[in-house]
């Protein structure tokens, strides 16, 4: 069962409560590149992501985000580290959230300035704690890095924020060890309630970033924690935000858009399985409306072992079939069955607008 965090609004959209958990990627173009940082974005929103992270290194940077925010739909997240005035230059040029660790922002003035803008603008702050940064009193209490020293980092900094009257704030945990990010989300979610933002840090490459990320992250919404979450791969963050779908339809937390099934392939199969599954996957990625799409290598098994799909198409050989909640639809040649397949979906879709 989900653990109901407190309520925060960023931008246009609210994450904890009751709301849906959110996937959020980082831009990697040059954020004064304001053009192809837009450009990212608008790629990005297309995909399905909710909340975009820019990295604000300088005041150029921060300077840009007036522009950015004017051409995109999604809430920003201004990334912050160590120069407060960049903190409030981001609230001033329009970001819906920043993200900083109050610690390393210097003197308490500094921070207090921070949340006086954030306040006055009704913009939340999330506190991000990775295990690469943890200071060196705290290191040292627990001999390393664990679950409870990334936790008390963060409590730290929330402790901070709290003493200035501070509460619209989001906290996020990671590390690149996948046990160690699950004990501190679930050591912390004990402790506090504000929103969680989940990931793993520095994940890797797209296949093996994607597993690391599945498993930490679909074990903490399996536990009924995060709010937000966010796919870290080195690549085209593309990839982050489909991750990020796929993970949160694979618990059923996400009912938008289409679930495409396929089996792994045998000796049964005769028909070009992978390239007819990943054609189907591409032509009907932008469907939002929720859909479940079967695609199996033979007609022995595939109608029943699929039978919970809205539709799908069994392979034969030289042909294959069509079928709707597992019985068969019709036959079909092999060269014609995703542009026939298609041509059912749309049917399907226009039944239920």
């Amino acid at each position: 069962m989900r653990k109901i965090t407190r309520e925060v609004k960023i931008g246009n959209k609210k994450i904890g409560g009751n709301n849906p958990i959110l996937v959020q990627s980082m831009t990697n173009t040059d954020t004064h590149d304001i053009e192809k940082t837009i450009e990212q974005i608008r790629r990005l929103e297309a995909e399905g992501c909710d909340i975009i992270r820019v990295a604000v290194p300088d005041m150029e940077a921060a300077e840009a985000i007036k522009e950015i925010k004017k051409n995109i739909n999604i809430p920003l997240v201004a990334d912050i580290h160590f120069d407060y005035r960049l903190a409030i230059k981001s609230i001033e040029n329009g970001a819906d959230k920043i993200r900083i660790n109050p610690g390393n922002i210097g003197r308490e003035e500094n921070i207090k300035k921070v949340v006086e803008i954030a306040k006055e603008k009704g913009i939340p702050i999330r506190i991000g704690v990775n295990s690469g940064s943890l200071e060196k009193e705290i290191l040292h209490k627990y001999k390393g890095v664990t679950a409870e020293a990334v936790v008390e980092s963060a409590l730290k900094n929330v402790l901070i924020l709290e003493k200035l009257g501070f509460y619209d704030i989001v906290i996020s945990l990671k590390t690149t060890n996948v046990p160690l990010t699950i004990e501190a989300y679930k050591l912390a979610s004990s402790k506090v309630d504000y929103p969680l933002h989940v990931g793993i840090t520095e994940a890797g490459t797209i296949e093996a970033g994607t597993i690391k990320s599945a498993i930490g992250i679909g074990t903490l919404l399996y536990l009924g924690i995060g709010d937000t979450i966010r796919v870290s791969l080195t690549g085209d963050p593309v990839h982050e935000v489909r991750v990020g779908r796929q993970i949160l339809r694979s618990l059923g937390l996400l009912k938008e858009g289409v679930e495409v099934i396929s089996c792994p392939t045998c000796g049964r199969t005769k028909i070009d399985l992978i390239k007819l599954a990943e054609e189907v996957e591409k032509r009907t990625r932008n469907i939002k409306k929720p859909l479940k799409i079967a695609v199996m290598g033979c007609v022995v098994n595939g109608p029943g072992e699929a039978k919970e799909a809205d539709i799908g198409i069994a392979g034969g050989v030289g042909e294959g079939v069509i079928f709707k909640k597992g019985k068969v639809y019709k036959k079909v040649k092999e060269e014609e069955l995703v542009e026939e397949l298609m041509k059912e979906i749309e049917k399907l879709l226009e039944e239920d607008s």
